[in-house]
């Protein structure tokens, strides 16, 4: 497939692109920084876009011809507001239905909403303290998800991720998943693992308009 990938320099990103380079897909990848790319020898395979998912003018012309597009797209300040997951998707998905790009795969994170099942301590850590400490990251994914799921994204077949703790993890393959529904007792997802459902679902249409929980 030819997939573009946004995101590319974050640790989920970097696995997804080396995972999608090792499958034989064609890639492209936006990056603000293109020097930060983990990936420099894969050859004819990779096109490095410089860009930014604020300012569309510079890489949308790369989007047609694409099969699917892949954001791994993330905030690392967590003082400041931020739009990077609401107005970056906005962008992506409007340079997507002017390309003629159907299928996107995003980010968003299972901290939004503490599950029926989890437990106690859990419970309270999640609501108090990481929802507190990412309120800003939170809310705009809250924005991103309210966009996706108003229908606002037309005809595109969307999914949005929301995995739990992220980790340093080997890529194993094996993890749980619900569509539009809560995992029992979520725990911890490696990047690698995370990057593996990304890449593996773009041809699975249970996952279509969906929002997807994966876990451990």
């Amino acid at each position: 497939m030819k997939l573009l990938l946004f995101g590319v320099t974050g640790g989920t990103g970097a696995q997804l692109l080396a995972q999608a380079l090792a499958a034989g897909h064609q890639v492209t990848a936006v990056a603000r920084r293109p020097a930060r790319l983990p990936v420099t020898n894969a050859g004819a395979r990779l096109t490095v876009v410089p860009g930014d998912a604020l300012s569309p003018e510079g890489w949308r012309r790369a989007v047609p011809g694409h099969d699917a597009v892949l954001s791994c797209l993330g905030s690392t300040d967590r003082k400041n507001p931020t739009t990077v997951y609401s107005e970056g998707t906005r962008n992506i998905v409007e340079a997507m239905q002017a390309a003629g790009v159907g299928r996107l795969v995003c980010l968003s994170s299972a901290g939004l909403e503490i599950a029926p099942g989890v437990p106690l301590p859990q419970r309270l850590v999640t609501r108090y303290v990481v929802q507190r400490l990412y309120r800003h990251g939170y809310a705009d994914m809250a924005r991103m998800e309210s966009f996706m799921t108003s229908g606002s994204a037309g005809g595109t077949a969307w999914t949005v991720v929301r995995p739990p703790m992220l980790t340093d993890g080997p890529l194993t393959g094996s993890y749980r998943t619900a569509e539009n529904g809560h995992l029992d007792r979520p725990k911890s997802l490696s990047r690698a693992d995370l990057a593996h459902y990304l890449l593996t679902r773009v041809d699975d249409e249970r996952a279509h308009r969906a929002v997807v929980e994966v876990a451990y």
